[in-house]
């Protein structure tokens, strides 16, 4: 952002800084030298001590919706941030009060393009859901009875969300640029990426796809599914769905229903999500899980969703099952086949590296089942090494440990590794099963006919060409300079010998049968020729000892 930008947003930038100062984060400041006036420097230090970490997320929180978003999404970027960040990050929470209906009631209306009341036969203005970017409301349609969600987007946010952005890109550029310390976190291209995270979280149209893939893939909707959508109703900025009743899994309360079985039914439909349909939600915390009163399990909030192809599928499982296993060695070399050509690995440090993360958190002798926080730590790890794997896979190691910290709210007994377990082998017979084997032997077909089904048209153009006198083959040679160097050296010196030799006996022949002019009695072309071969034989010989005989 450039320098006139800041100013113009001077006010949210000095409060901006002011709450990073009483946070503990002044010297930053002072490292970027924030220009004066934009922060009081007598601000009270922290009254008391905490790590980085929770700074930080205290700092965001205080700083409003758009930065509390920005937190939870680079909580999704396992690869540069380190693990303590993460957990911390993924503690943010959104504490803001709700809008009073009236403001809420003309974005709808803006939306809908009439008055609610001609689509809604009831609807409670008391919100049930207030987030950062929208309220969510109970109505009923008009048309049917049916009860609905409505989700509205808040007046202004779109506005204000790019005011931040903007602001908090100028901040990781500066520090990206005059804090080497932070240098290797590369802040620009986190906040970049973030800030498009964000942006497509205010289309609502995203949502509702998200939701509506979901349903159509999802196999056990017995079990596990999402609201349906309205499509004629629901815009960029409003959000119609069926109302679903239930409590959310962090409740704690849920008559009725074995806790036991939601934590399965939620851990196979996240498993198969991610290994099978490679589409997930990226966000299943306890507050996006509600456990409906027939026993099944309900994801909202699909604003955020990874999606994987099948090749990152399958390295996912065979990651999946090295970590289990303990195997250090094949974990690395996994890894090490999806990195870019360019990226100089170290693979006995990393092994070393990957050994430790596993033994932290993956260690089953002592009772250690943390597969999510073990994935956070690996990509970490990875992208330290220059191995910044898919985003989706930083999307997935955080809805891997939000589905293990809500299946042992729910389930103190909880293994994700029982349920991955079957889903697992089906993946591996997705991959070597028979089917597997006749769709590569189809692709290897299709490939080779289509080659010959072109071959006859190339050899015509080549005929042609050839027809044509058209046809030009360009050699080059490599690793031959030397020898090019070495030949016009040789080249050189055999004809100064050749020179040499001639004058010599060119001047003999002068001296010998004494062809005037004399000088001091000789004939004087002999002695000029003489002298001349002997300028050229030492300048032969000097160049022979300098250069070296290989020359």
């Amino acid at each position: 952002m450039k320098g006139f930008d800041l100013l113009k947003h001077a006010v949210r930038a000095k409060e901006i800084f002011s709450v990073l100062a009483r946070h503990g984060f002044a010297d930053l400041l002072d490292q970027i030298e924030v220009p004066s006036g934009f922060w009081q420097r007598l601000v009270p230090a922290p009254a008391e001590h905490r790590s980085t970490g929770e700074r930080i997320r205290l700092a965001l929180e205080e700083l409003g919706p758009t930065f509390v978003k920005l937190g939870q999404l680079i909580s999704m970027r396992p690869e540069t941030v380190p693990a303590p960040f993460i957990i911390e990050l993924r503690k943010l929470q959104n504490h803001v009060p709700a809008l009073p209906f009236e403001e809420i009631d003309r974005v709808m209306r803006a939306e809908l393009g009439q008055d609610p009341s001609m689509v809604f036969s009831e609807f409670d203005p008391s919100p049930i859901a207030a987030g950062s970017l929208a309220q969510v409301y109970r109505a009923r349609l008009r048309d049917g009875g049916a009860a609905v969600a409505v989700k509205v987007q808040r007046p202004n946010i779109v506005r204000n969300v790019h005011t931040d952005l903007e602001l908090a890109a100028w901040l990781a550029q500066q520090l990206h640029t005059r804090v080497a310390a932070l240098q290797a976190f590369d802040l620009p291209a986190v906040v970049a990426e973030v800030r498009a995270g964000v942006l497509r979280e205010l289309d609502f149209l995203n949502e509702a796809r998200n939701q509506q893939y979901f349903n159509t893939l999802n196999p056990a909707p017995e079990q596990v599914f999402a609201p349906g959508v309205l499509n004629a109703l629901t815009t960029e900025r409003l959000l119609v769905m069926d109302f679903v009743e239930g409590t959310t899994v962090g409740n704690g309360s849920h008559p009725g229903v074995d806790p036991r079985l939601l934590a399965a039914h939620g851990a196979r439909s996240l498993v198969h999500q991610v290994l099978v349909a490679g589409f997930f939600h990226a966000d299943p915390h306890a507050g996006n899980v509600l456990a409906t009163p027939d026993g099944r399990l309900c994801l909202i909030d699909w604003g955020l969703a990874g999606h994987l192809t099948r090749r990152l599928r399958h390295a996912l499982a065979d990651f999946w099952q090295a970590a289990v296993e303990q195997d250090a060695e094949r974990i690395v070399e996994i890894a090490t086949a999806l990195a870019p050509p360019n990226a100089l690995i170290d693979p006995r440090t990393m092994e070393k590296e990957v050994t430790l993360a596993l033994r932290e958190d993956l260690n089953f002798i002592i009772g250690r089942q943390e597969l999510g926080r073990a994935m956070l730590k690996l990509l970490y790890i990875f992208g330290r090494h220059g191995i910044p794997l898919s985003r989706d896979y930083s999307l997935m190691a955080k809805a891997v440990l939000s589905i293990e910290e809500v299946g042992r709210a729910l389930d103190p007994e909880f293994n994700l590794r029982i349920h991955a377990g079957p889903i697992l082998k089906t993946v591996q017979r997705e991959r070597v099963g028979a089917r597997a084997m006749g769709r590569r032997l189809r692709d290897l077909t299709r490939a080779a006919l289509s080659g010959l089904h072109d071959l006859p048209g190339e050899l015509q153009r080549l005929v042609r060409r050839l027809g044509h006198d058209d046809l030009t083959i360009n050699f080059h040679h490599r690793g031959l300079e030397e020898i090019d160097d070495a030949l016009k050296t040789s080249a050189n010196r055999i004809a100064l010998g050749v020179i040499i030799g001639s004058l010599i006996i060119g001047s003999s022949l002068i001296v010998t049968t004494r062809i005037p002019p004399f000088l001091l009695g000789y004939p004087a072309l002999g002695i000029v020729g003489y002298l001349l071969s002997a300028v050229l034989g030492l300048y032969v010989v000097w160049d022979i000892i300098r250069h070296g005989r290989h020359r």
